[in-house]
C-alpha cells in the first residue's frame, strides 16, 4: 500500500504531467488539430501514473515492463492515427503520432523523478510543433525545394 505521503508526490507528478503535456500541445490546439492540449495533457498523465504506480512496486523488471509496454501502446495509438491517402500519395498524422509518442515518453521521464528531462523535452517538442508556423523556418524548406527541382 502506498502511503499518504507518497500519493501526495504521485499527485503532483500527475500535474506537472498535465502541464508539460498541455504545453505540448497548445501548438497544436492554437491552430486547430484534432489532438491538441487535452490529448496531449492526457497521454502525458497517464503515462506518469504509471510510471509511478510501477516505480513504488519495488520491482525494477515489473517497472520496466510497464515502461515498456507503455512505448508500445501509445506506439499503437499512434499508428491508428497515421492515414494515407492512396490517390494523392499523401500521409497525414505522421507528426501527430511521433510527437504524442515522444509526450508520452515526458510523461515516463516524470515518473521516474527526472523533472529536468521532461521540462526539456517538452521544450524540445513545443518547438518542433511550432516550426511550420516560423517564417524563417518556411523560406528554409522552401530554398531546399527550389534546390531539389533544379537539380
Amino acid at each position: 500500500m502506498i502511503s499518504l505521503n507518497t500519493e501526495l508526490i504521485v499527485f503532483a507528478k500527475i500535474l506537472a504531467a498535465v502541464v508539460l503535456g498541455g504545453i505540448i500541445g497548445y501548438d497544436r490546439e492554437k491552430h486547430g488539430r484534432d489532438a491538441g492540449i487535452r490529448t496531449y495533457a492526457a497521454v502525458c498523465a497517464g503515462a506518469t501514473i504509471f510510471t509511478s504506480v510501477a516505480a513504488h512496486l519495488g520491482d525494477l523488471a515489473a517497472a520496466s515492463r510497464v515502461v515498456a509496454n507503455i512505448v508500445v501502446g501509445v506506439g499503437f495509438l499512434g499508428a491508428g492515427i497515421i492515414s494515407r491517402d492512396r490517390d494523392s500519395n499523401n500521409s497525414s498524422g505522421l507528426t501527430t503520432a511521433a510527437t504524442i509518442w515522444c509526450t508520452a515518453a515526458v510523461g515516463v521521464t516524470i515518473g521516474l523523478n527526472e523533472f529536468l528531462v521532461a521540462t526539456g523535452t517538452a521544450g524540445v517538442l513545443y518547438f518542433l510543433l511550432s516550426l511550420h508556423h516560423q517564417k524563417w523556418y518556411l523560406r528554409w524548406k522552401k530554398k531546399i525545394r527550389e534546390k531539389e527541382e533544379h537539380a
